[in-house]
């Protein structure tokens, strides 16, 4: 029996059925292996007064009408945002920020220097309000009748830009009941983190005892531009030091399930997409419940609320919180909060993931280019399992070495598999082959390379990084041009087609089949396999191609010295 074979054939079934299973779910059709993701169709744009989705229509009926944790912090208001009100726009060098004085909401977050992989001319925009577009960062108070991200706000005269100053802010004040909240917004050059201060005036005749909000809204549509042969994860994350990185879907949020950590004294709130992070961090020690809930159709909140404790009459309590909006780069995120690097989810196989991430910056900061850093790195890893890719060829030789025999056991048992596996048992320990041989080295780098694949697929260092005549490792390779076929969007470059040359030379390199269809079926894999690649990335076809290209430079020298191939 050849072990290789079947785990290659299982292996080639299961991504066909993965590959059918992703179009299904991309499509809006029920999935075979999850729950219908009904909250994560793709919402279609409504006309001007259509009202057909509550994101389009009504993108200010955003918040839940009560706290989903805690009674007695009060409740986060409901209500619709006040008609008077002004976009106030503050610009750094790395964002440019759109606040409503209707609430304080942020409403739009445009990241200058990171650009649409489709479009170059337009910015990555995180915090929107555009129909259909629904993604706000509110804060407020709850307990009583206070200023909320529902309340009018006035506007403190000051700068709306850096220009020659390291930081800029941003003052909002609004009172209700003798109660005023002030908002002020710090943004400083070189961070995407920005700073909230709320500073509770209590200018009543009796003491209060105000809670803060931190609450980020989004709709659950998927992201433009999402492939359909590769997923990755959008949506509310929670963090706490007891539970560490939990993440919501919101097809559980639709559901009511709380499958996350409700009570903490530590920890964050985010909403995570590929490449990019929102979050809000409270100040640390500090109690706080973590909600998730739905609030419309295909509209989703997740958030923590901190009892800010008694303020006496006349006197001012302040809570200080930070927002993070922008790249999932490794460094800035360690420097955001404790396990906020988690964002950057590598799965179950983060334990191997972050220390090739880790050399793969220390090639790049040698290489400076990370299309030369996704080479120099596969030749790393090839260079330290040689041994044992060489031990798989040298039994995979063997192999191929005695196949006519195999065959010729196969014909003369043909309809007695017992006699046929006695035979072949034989001819193994005549020739002194193990049949595992060529399959365990294999099965052993298995999570490496899943990992690297996790790596590469959720660097942001990737987005617009060029190499040779390639202009973004993360996006398809587009040499000989980009055409709609069927209604897919197909690019055409070299680099898959270099796959799936690559592929036919392993398998030609690989003991056949002695099963006639088992044989066309291991002759077609490399096609099936390429036509997936055309969809992915380009950095990480590059890494598939030097990994082919290097096994067969190895897996070839050992046939020769074996005598297998002239």
């Amino acid at each position: 029996m050849d072990i290789k074979r079947t785990v290659l054939w299982v292996v080639f079934s299961f991504s066909l059925l993965m590959l059918w299973d992703n179009y299904n779910r991309y499509t809006g059709k029920p999935s075979i292996f999850f729950d219908n993701p009904t909250t994560q169709a793709a919402a279609k744009p409504a006309a001007a007064g259509d009202g057909s989705t509550a994101a389009a229509a009504a993108p200010t009926a955003d918040v839940p009408t009560s706290s989903a944790h805690a009674a007695n912090a009060g409740s986060v208001p409901d209500g619709v945002a006040p008609s008077k009100s002004e976009l106030i726009t503050v610009t750094t060098d790395l964002v440019k920020v759109e606040i409503d004085t209707a609430g304080g909401e942020i409403r739009h977050l445009e990241l200058l220097k990171h650009h649409e992989s489709s479009d170059s001319s337009k910015d990555v925009v995180l915090f929107d309000s555009t129909p259909p577009r629904t993604y706000l960062g509110q804060t407020g108070l709850i307990g009583g009748a206070y200023p909320n991200h529902k309340s009018v706000f006035t506007a403190r005269p000051g700068p709306r830009a850096l220009d020659n100053s390291d930081q800029v802010q941003l003052v909002l004040e609004a009172e209700q009941n003798g109660v005023k909240l002030i908002k002020t917004f710090t943004f400083k050059r070189g961070e995407y983190k920005i700073d909230i201060k709320h500073d509770v005036v209590n200018n009543t005749a009796a003491a209060i005892n105000p809670s803060l909000y931190l609450q980020l809204v989004r709709d659950g549509s998927k992201l433009n531009n999402e492939s359909m042969f590769y997923s990755t994860f959008t949506g509310p994350a929670i963090y706490s030091n007891t539970d560490k990185f939990q993440k919501v879907t919101f097809e559980s949020i639709e559901k009511g399930k709380i499958d996350h950590v409700v009570k903490a004294d530590s920890g964050w709130i985010a909403m995570v997409q590929h490449y990019f992070v929102s979050a809000f961090v409270p100040p640390a020690d500090v109690p706080r419940e973590y909600f998730t809930k739905k609030l419309a159709t295909n509209l989703y909140a997740v958030g923590a609320i901190m009892p800010m404790g008694a303020v006496a009459p006349g006197a001012t309590q302040s809570m200080d919180a930070t927002l993070y909006s922008g790249p999932q780069e490794s460094k800035r995120l360690e420097a955001v909060a404790p396990g906020f690097e988690l964002v950057k989810d590598y799965g179950w196989l983060t334990i191997i993931a972050k220390p090739i991430f880790w050399l793969m910056i220390q090639i790049h900061q040698l290489l400076g280019n990370w299309g030369w850093t996704i080479i120099v790195l596969t030749i790393v890893i090839k260079l330290a399992f040689f041994p044992l890719s060489a031990a798989s060829y040298r039994s995979m030789a063997k192999m191929k070495l005695v196949t006519p025999k195999m065959t010729e056991i196969r014909t003369k048992y043909k309809g007695e598999p017992q006699k046929m596996n006695a035979a072949m048992m034989e001819l193994y320990k005549k020739e002194k082959i193990n049949p595992l041989g060529g399959c365990m080295p294999i099965v052993i780098q298995i999570p490496v390379f899943i990992s690297l694949y996790w790596v590469l697929l959720a660097s942001v260092e990737m987005r617009n990084a060029p190499w040779l005549w390639i202009t973004d490792l993360a996006s398809p390779d587009v040499l000989f041009g980009a055409y709609n076929i069927f209604g897919f969007h197909l690019t055409i470059g070299i680099l898959p087609i270099l796959m799936a040359i690559s592929m036919f030379i392993q398998t030609k390199l690989n003991p056949t089949p002695p099963d006639p269809i088992q044989a066309k079926v291991m002759m077609f894999m490399p096609i099936a396999f390429s036509l997936m690649f055309f969809f992915f990335p380009a950095g990480l076809v590059l890494y598939w191609v030097v990994n082919n290209i290097l096994s067969i430079a190895q897996q070839w020298t050992i046939s020769k010295k074996m005598g297998i191939v002239n």
